[in-house]
């Protein structure tokens, strides 16, 4: 099945369509827009159908109860389809948020030739907002049964879960420079052997996540109190409740316990 293929301008030979209707931050699909008035985007193409985002006025559900969560969406649409189901709720969420320029503060209008919002005054350009951020398996040991991975509870979490080490990449900051600040900064040691992974649209709102692999080099767990209610390393055979196959980090944790059995 050819994967979603993001797209500014609708191709050409195009005769269906799926209207993403963005409801809050809630999505509810349909053939048609509920209201041909409300500000509608192209999100991309997948299976030879063109799909777009609706923006729905505050306080108005055409759905009547029937959207839902794009974590929900993703049981229901697989990964393509959470894909631009998620590309469509980030670019409502950019739209609503730049309506004025925040240079001059006059009107913005879209752009016509590229994915932007245009002050019409001074003609600043503002484009959708990507936030990078990176994620991380540390790994300590040789590799083999009793290698330990080192994952971590955070403070606002209510799910007794535990995941890879994340955070937002600062600016004029490498990748790999923010993985290992991150990582000193909630538990206090220092890491080596920093290898990308993979990469993740995360729109909770406007995330990318870059995932890495790192081996462990120094120091000792030392939470960061703000931020990691637990941290701990853990064997393949005694791993906690982990994230679900929706996010990189259980990708992550995922290539790890397989490589034992390689």
């Amino acid at each position: 099945m050819p994967g979603f293929e993001p797209r500014h301008r609708v191709p050409e030979g195009l005769n269906e369509a799926s209207f993403v209707h963005v409801v809050g931050t809630s999505v509810w699909l349909a053939p048609a827009p509920a209201d041909d008035a409300w500000p509608v985007h192209v999100v991309g193409v997948l299976d030879g159908t063109c799909w777009y985002a609706v923006d729905v006025p505050a306080g108005t559900d055409p759905s009547d109860g029937a959207a839902v969560d794009l974590y929900s969406f993703h049981g229901l649409a697989g990964e393509d389809g959470w894909l631009a189901a998620g590309r469509a709720v980030q670019l409502v969420e950019w739209a609503r948020t730049h309506r004025y320029c925040g240079r001059c503060g006059s009107p913005t209008a879209p752009a016509d030739h590229e994915r932007a919002m245009t002050c019409l005054s001074c003609g600043l350009a503002a484009f959708p907002r990507l936030a990078p951020a990176m994620i991380t398996l540390v790994t300590r040991g040789e590799p083999g049964p009793d290698e330990e991975a080192l994952l971590a509870r955070g403070v606002r979490w209510t799910a007794p879960m535990y995941s890879c080490l994340a955070g937002f990449v600062e600016p004029g900051e490498s990748l790999e420079g923010a993985v290992a600040r991150e990582i000193g900064e909630e538990v206090g040691i220092s890491v080596t052997d920093v290898r990308y992974r993979g990469s993740q649209p995360w729109p909770f709102p406007h995330s990318l996540m870059i995932g890495f692999r790192a081996r462990y080099r120094a120091g000792e767990l030392t939470m960061d109190d703000d931020e990691i209610a637990d941290a701990r390393w853990f064997r393949r055979d005694e791993l906690p409740m982990i994230p679900p196959p929706i996010s990189i980090a259980r990708r992550l944790i995922d290539e790890w316990i397989a490589e034992l059995s390689r």
